[in-house]
């Protein structure tokens, strides 16, 4: 049983650190985050111009990262990325701080994606082909294309992986679960109006449990503004950039949807994440 009385630690297991939106006061969005038990994040990359980049903050802030070439931005990527992440996973195959391939996947909910889908698969499965290879978990986008994804893990075995952001059904999420994938749950699951997340929340094996929360994107309940809120650009509203430490927060919704304690629960989240990406174990 987990010691109650200490404090929770958390992971997030999927935030993209290098944004923009942090450029002003990462070194405060880290610090906040260590203060709230945010102990480790994960800083996924989304192409080969950010691979130095989540790299060098991973060691620089001693968080972990993700080299992968994400299917928004497929579109603009020559074949030749595929070489050179391929390169850039030879180089830093040794580094405990790469704990993953992503964020990596199929997206069918933008139209313009959807058009070039045959292109997001060939990417994506080239990936899990070198997640193979390096014998590393990958970080997917499943965002409208759990089936398209899944499809890809039954032609190409992997080391297991997280659905990131995840989004679907009940069905699609015992597929991922019978694959030895953990389901990352982060700010969709505080609104009470989110109904499905929040009952395959509930529902999934515990082992099957990590918290992410995608920042600067997908904000908790108490972050949103809807879109009548950021037409009016009035100065007395929130900022609703998502940061790393509404981990802990987000924890308390996933808490009380399963009946237990945030002890219980941080215990559970992080040997879970441990156990999906095992170098996060060394760190």
């Amino acid at each position: 049983m987990p010691d109650e009385s200490a404090p929770p630690q958390w992971i997030d297991t999927h935030c993209h650190l290098d944004a923009r939106e942090f450029d002003a006061d990462r070194a405060a969005v880290v610090a906040r985050a260590d203060a709230a038990g945010v102990t480790m994040q994960v800083i996924p990359a989304v192409g080969v111009f950010n691979f130095d980049t989540v790299r060098n903050l991973a060691h620089e802030h001693r968080l972990a990262y993700a080299l992968g070439i994400h299917p928004l931005c497929v579109g603009d990527a020559p074949d030749e990325d595929l070489d050179r992440l391929e390169q850039a996973l030879q180089a830093h195959k040794d580094d405990p701080r790469l704990v993953a391939i992503g964020e990596i996947g199929v997206d069918l909910f933008v139209p313009g994606l959807i058009a070039i889908r045959p292109r997001q698969e060939h990417f994506y499965r080239e990936q899990l082909k070198l997640a193979r290879r390096f014998g590393l978990p990958v970080l997917t986008h499943v965002r409208r294309s759990a089936d398209a994804v899944l499809a890809g893990l039954r032609r190409i075995e992997v080391p297991g992986g997280i659905a990131h952001a995840f989004n679907g059904s009940d069905q699609q999420a015992g597929h991922f679960v019978d694959r030895g994938f953990r389901l990352g749950f982060g700010g969709s699951v505080t609104f009470e109006t989110a109904q499905q997340i929040r009952r395959i929340a509930a529902s999934v094996p515990a082992s099957a449990l990590v918290l992410e929360t995608d920042s600067p994107d997908i904000p908790p309940h108490w972050l949103y503004r809807t879109a009548a809120e950021r037409e009016s650009r009035s100065p007395a509203l929130p900022q609703a950039r998502n940061e790393p430490a509404e981990v802990a927060r987000i924890a308390e919704s996933l808490a009380a949807l399963r009946g237990m304690s945030l002890t219980e629960l941080s215990a559970l989240t992080r040997a879970n994440a441990l156990a999906v990406m095992p170098r996060l174990a060394t760190l």
